[in-house]
């Protein structure tokens, strides 16, 4: 990834994560990767949380992952 593609990408993340977070069901966001190529994540609490969710963000594929909620250790 070069540094263009870099500053996008977290742009389009810290987008992503102003949209979705607070929403029911959505625990938190990430940078990733799918099929080598970068995209972003969701992390639900359940899989129906993610049916509302952006399917794209700048370009950047949105992922949806159901992990359940997360914990603060």
């Amino acid at each position: 990834m070069g540094t263009d593609v870099s500053v996008d990408l977290r742009s389009a993340h810290e987008e992503l994560t102003a949209k979705v977070m607070g929403r029911k069901g959505v625990a938190g966001t990430a940078i990733g990767s799918d099929g080598g190529r970068p995209c972003l994540k969701v992390y639900v609490s359940d899989a129906a949380a993610g049916s509302a969710l952006p399917k794209t963000v700048r370009g950047y594929r949105v992922v949806v992952e159901a992990t359940g909620t997360f914990k603060r250790l």
